[in-house]
């Protein structure tokens, strides 16, 4: 189970070589493979967001960034699980470099770091 304690989190995807290679197949931005023995941390910036969706959230992210090696397209799955599971509007920025600037539903929040890669999720 993943504690919320200091703002870092353990997270550990289920990443396997075959998925690491399609995505370098498709020559584009690949996220770096996880070694069995490095466990990557979410690093929360800023959150007003309950711990229990947090921790989906956050494990949400880890999964997008299993299946997907394009921003666009983990930012999409994340926005689309989140309004099946926990209602619409929700909206997803994930990159490496963004400003923002947002107005968000209280306790509907999250700003966090996955490695290098950030994820902004709130719902409006």
């Amino acid at each position: 189970m993943l504690s919320l304690e200091n703002n870092i989190h353990p997270v550990r995807p289920p990443r396997s070589d075959a998925i690491v290679r399609e995505m370098e197949a498709r020559n584009q931005d690949s996220v770096p493979p996880v070694s069995s023995d490095e466990t990557p941390r979410a690093i929360i910036k800023n959150v007003d967001m309950e711990q229990d969706m947090q921790l989906a959230v956050i494990e949400l992210a880890a999964d997008a960034m299993v299946r997907f090696a394009v921003e666009k397209d983990m930012a999409a799955h994340i926005k689309r699980t989140s309004d099946d599971r926990f209602g619409p509007t929700w909206h997803v920025i994930v990159g490496r470099s963004f400003g923002s600037f947002v107005t968000h539903e209280s306790k509907h929040f999250i700003y966090f770091y996955l490695g290098t890669m950030a994820f902004l999720v709130w719902r409006a």
